[in-house]
């Protein structure tokens, strides 16, 4: 049988749970095939190679605020959703997402509501998102609620653009020095070397010290680039840890200029999230948890688990955040007078709106804080360089003169 193979757990008119794979030619497909066999679907995901297959283009940011901006407008304007849906789809460039809005309007056109049409798709979407619409939706509070999340991804897309391209320049002249330095000492440096040899002169320290360099990277180059691959693989599984990730994350917090751009990143995620979960009518404790989360660092959710452990208890938001070591006293302050006058999800707009143009003003000057820095590292490695090359070169014109 042709197709692609789907894992699906459904359940049927009593109740029963029951689970298993089958193939079709998409979801919609596979969904239509349970739906026959009288089974209600819960969740279908493609297997490894039908997720291979079906990949495409990796979903972005930009293009989850896209969708959720058309979405919005779309239950503004009563348009019939199922409808409404594969009008977006025909016009999505990315393949990947055209397929998911098509399975999700296949959904809702089976009587399935949005966020059961959503849960198959909930790792591209993220809790949060998935969280939020169904609180949204037993709220009847969608379209306010999807016009705050586009605005949020936006935001968010809008702040990585700029802090990537923060660091854009740094990283460019790292690269170009590495990329001179490993031109000389594996192309510039060993000629030298052979023309000192052949003159029987006794070499100075750093020149001796460049070309042991210089023949162990060319001897020896597997090492370096197997080295240096074991160090991103490290890192990367590190970061993956969530107890390691923490200790990381901790480091970099001592970084001065980093902490207060991970600071304000945090937090304006973090008050977003928070306002959009309150918005959309899920619990403070559920708000609080999704938030924590959402934020990125560590921290900062130690602190968020902390806070809804203590209001479970029955204290007040603003009494348990005086324990919080990660928000600033600005944010806590603010949402202990949004609290006070029952406006918690304004102000928690306040808060993001605050800390993001924080983050916009610290990424513009990015470049004035590192361009020193990186002034004072290049001229150490250029007059290393120098010195081991040009100190035989003088030393030579000396013994001839």
């Amino acid at each position: 049988m042709s197709g692609v193979a789907f894992r699906y757990q459904a359940i049927d008119r009593k109740g029963v749970k029951s689970k298993g794979v089958l193939r079709a030619n998409d979801r919609s497909e596979a969904y239509s095939q349970i739906a026959a066999a009288g089974l209600k679907p819960v969740r279908i995901t493609a297997t490894r190679f039908a997720s291979r297959r079906g990949r495409g283009r990796r979903v972005t940011v930009k293009d989850l605020s896209h969708l959720t901006y058309q979405f919005a407008v779309l239950m503004e304007a009563r348009i019939p959703m199922a409808d409404g849906l594969r009008s977006i789809a025909d016009q999505e460039p990315n393949p990947r997402l055209r397929r998911v809005i098509d399975d999700v309007a296949s959904q809702i056109d089976a009587g399935h509501s949005i966020t059961d049409a959503l849960e198959p798709h909930r790792e591209l979407f993220g809790d949060v998102y998935v969280e939020t619409i169904r609180a949204a939706e037993h709220s009847g509070n969608m379209i306010k609620v999807l016009s705050h999340l586009a605005e949020m991804l936006d935001r968010r897309y809008q702040t990585n653009k700029e802090v990537k391209g923060a660091f854009m320049y740094p990283i460019c002249v790292v690269v170009a020095l590495g990329l001179a330095i490993a031109f000389l000492t594996i192309v510039i440096v060993p000629r030298f070397g052979a023309l000192f040899a052949s003159r029987g002169m006794e070499l100075p320290l750093p020149t001796r010290m460049l070309l042991g360099f210089s023949d162990f990277v060319r001897g020896y180059w597997y090492l370096c680039l197997a080295t240096i691959g074991g160090l991103v693989w490290i890192v990367r599984k590190a970061w993956r840890n969530p107890s390691s990730k923490e200790k990381i994350d901790v480091w970099l917090h001592r970084i001065p200029f980093l902490r207060d751009m991970l600071k304000g990143l945090a937090v304006s995620r973090f008050a977003s999230v928070l306002g959009i979960c309150l918005q959309s009518g899920l619990s403070l404790l559920d708000a609080l948890e999704m938030s924590g989360k959402a934020s990125g660092r560590p921290l900062l959710q130690a602190d968020a688990e902390k806070m809804r452990e203590q209001v479970n208890q029955g204290r007040r938001l603003a009494e348990v955040m005086l324990a919080c070591v990660y928000l600033p006293g600005f944010a806590r302050r603010m949402i202990a007078s949004g609290e006070e006058a029952a406006e918690l999800s304004k102000m928690c707009e306040i808060i993001a709106r605050h800390y993001d143009r924080e983050v916009d003003h610290l990424t513009k000057n990015l470049t004035t804080v590192i361009e020193p820095i990186l002034i004072v590292g290049l001229a150490g490695v250029v007059s290393i360089v120098a010195l081991a090359i040009f100190l035989p070169m003088w030393n030579m014109g000396t013994m001839m003169g």
